[in-house]
């Protein structure tokens, strides 16, 4: 879900400032310069770790705030049914609630809409203050100054950089800059060495040649990127312009350390001359400039003034924080996997599966067909990529909550009954009271709902830890999340527990599994015999999921199978229940219908 990923990335970049900002706070004696800043890298894995998940944009037919459904609850006034008689078939009773939702699918693509369009706006700026850079080198001239290029050159053998640099000067520039991933430049304003003497100008070049040296260009595309998809979050951009007065302090740092102590005032000096005569530019986001802003520069002109040579004591504590900081950011990485990743898909490979092309038979529906052969012990899917996809279970989950039921004692066969609420449904058949066949026949959910109250939340998911049933997700609410809410499951996995049911896996009773099994059988034709459950998804009165799963036993061997149908607003078990039979006709597995 966009959803979740949008709010895991804001809590991950805020977190992960919110800790540096700290650590910066509380050990800034013990932390050099060079280590402020190097800290801000940090915040660029961490903030990479959002997009690690896949599915980023997977918007589903949910909107959930970490698998939790947004909605205003069930409202037994507001039911549909998908009830048919499929030919010959009386059993099937396809009954469904619907669920009102006060935040619908289309919110969840808003935010994503919002979120994209804001990026479309800051690429826009982006892309303006590219073009203002591409301006500056068309217009930047060859330095004709010999004593600056053959300083130049010094200072680049003093630093070791041998790569080749543009130096040059523009009438679009009023502060020196350097800028540009694959030819870089250093430009100066026109007639700068009118106005700044070559002791000035060593300095500027030893400035912005440790920027190149340390890779600060592309740390300033790297920040551009970031701002971008962050956006929405000020302490990202609160961060990033910490983090540019921290690499302009680690760059002035790093040229204090080459020169003598009787040139640090002239160099702190150069920078007030530079930023007397000449304001900072704006929208300068990808360039490194000698100017900065006023703050920037009061800081710089302090640090400088205070500035002493780093001990060897000092790099050792800045590394030791360094990394302690670096493990509070990796041990991120597990909660944002589970946190970003919504558990939406099933990851399944077998060697014994064949893929099938039955789109003849979903034509209208957007949905999955999965057979499993108990003695070949082979699958048969159609449609690979929905038969992992994870949806809503519906009714379909009554054949598992009949059996925690019983397994915890709170039905027998023999005493399953439950009263009638009270409550006035537009089924009768709902309308009285009702034992666990009964229930399971005219899928009455207020019966499973009562079930799932008595059980309980703990035990419920205990149950589903024990047999692994989907994403196990119930912070949907007790009695609701099953129903078009947070507990998912793909139609693979409802074959694969079919069958872990049907031959008892978990180790549940055989006689509490075996009155489940009576309790979902359908009809017997030929010598086959035919179980299962229908469910439809049914959300604002629109019939949006329906699933018919189930297996048929015949001399020779048992089938599995689980079809899943989705659209807009006619999806339902019954629909499910016909395009399944009438693959398992064609494939003369099962001739009832």
């Amino acid at each position: 879900m966009f959803f979740t990923h949008f709010v895991t990335s804001f809590i991950v970049s805020s977190f992960t400032i919110a800790v540096i900002m700290l650590i910066k706070k509380l050990f800034q004696k013990q932390l050099s310069a060079k280590w402020q800043y190097n800290l801000w890298f940090l915040l660029f894995i961490a903030l990479m770790l959002p997009f690690i998940s896949s599915h980023l944009f997977s918007f589903g037919n949910n909107f959930y705030l970490f698998g939790v459904n947004q909605s205003d609850g069930i409202s037994p006034y507001t039911m549909t049914t998908g009830d048919q008689e499929f030919g010959n078939v009386n059993w099937l009773q396809d009954f469904s609630i619907s669920i009102n939702r006060a935040s619908p699918a289309y919110l969840n693509i808003i935010l994503a809409l919002t979120w994209i369009a804001g990026i479309l706006v800051m690429a826009g700026l982006t892309l303006h203050a590219w073009l203002k850079v591409k301006n500056i080198k068309r217009t930047t001239s060859n330095l004709k100054n010999k004593e600056v290029l053959v300083l130049f050159e010094q200072c680049k053998q003093d630093l070791k950089i041998s790569r080749h640099l543009i130096v040059g000067e523009s009438p679009f520039v009023s502060s020196p800059m350097a800028f540009g991933l694959l030819k870089t430049y250093v430009v100066f304003p026109t007639h700068f060495d009118e106005w700044l003497s070559l002791k000035d100008i060593r300095y500027i070049i030893l400035h912005e040649l440790n920027h190149i040296k340390y890779k600060d260009i592309v740390s300033n595309y790297l920040i551009v990127i970031y701002q971008v998809v962050y956006w929405f979050n000020p302490l990202v951009w609160l961060a990033f312009r910490e983090m540019r007065m921290d690499r302009e302090i680690a760059c002035d740092m790093a040229v204090l350390h080459s020169l003598d102590e009787r040139c640090y005032a002239e160099y702190g000096n150069t920078i007030i001359k530079v930023v007397d005569r000449a304001s900072h530019l704006k929208n300068f986001a990808l360039t490194n400039q000698f100017n900065g802003p006023k703050q920037q520069i009061k800081k710089r002109i302090e640090k400088i003034a205070s500035f002493t040579t780093d001990s060897k004591l000092l790099k050792l504590k800045s590394i030791a924080i360094f990394m302690l900081v670096g493990i509070a950011v990796a041990s991120q990485a597990p909660l944002v996997s589970v946190m970003a990743n919504d558990h939406n898909r099933y990851d399944f490979t077998s060697d014994r599966t064949m893929h099938e092309d039955l789109s003849d038979y979903f034509s209208g529906y957007k949905g999955s067909f999965v057979l499993y052969d108990l003695k070949a012990d082979q699958y048969r899917i159609y449609n690979e990529n929905q038969s992992k996809l994870r949806v809503s279970p519906d009714s379909t989950y009554k054949i598992y909550l009949a059996l925690f039921g019983l397994d915890s004692n709170v039905i027998t066969r023999e005493n399953s009954s439950m009263p009638w609420n009270g409550i006035h449904y537009p089924f009768d058949s709902w309308n009285k009271d009702q034992n666990l066949f009964k229930a399971m026949q005219n899928s009455v959910s207020w019966y499973f709902q009562d079930l799932d109250k008595i059980i309980q939340q703990d035990k419920i998911q205990a149950y589903l830890n024990q047999i692994g049933y989907g994403n196990r997700n119930l912070s949907g609410g007790i009695g609701q999340y099953w129903l078009e809410s947070s507990l998912e499951i793909s139609p693979v996995e409802q074959v694969q527990l079919l069958k872990a049911f049907y031959t008892n896996q978990f180790g549940f009773k055989e006689k509490n599994v075996q009155t489940v099994k009576d309790s979902i059988r359908l009809e017997e034709k030929d010598g086959a015999l035919l179980s299962g459950k229908t469910a439809t998804g049914t959300v604002n009165k629109k019939m949006i999921n329906g699933w018919f799963i189930g297996y048929v036993e015949t001399k020779e061997d048992v089938y599995f199978f689980a079809t899943n149908i989705q659209n807009e607003e006619n999806a339902n078990g019954s629909k499910a229940a016909e395009i399944t039979l009438s693959i398992l006709k064609d494939k003369g597995i099962y001739e009832g219908g």
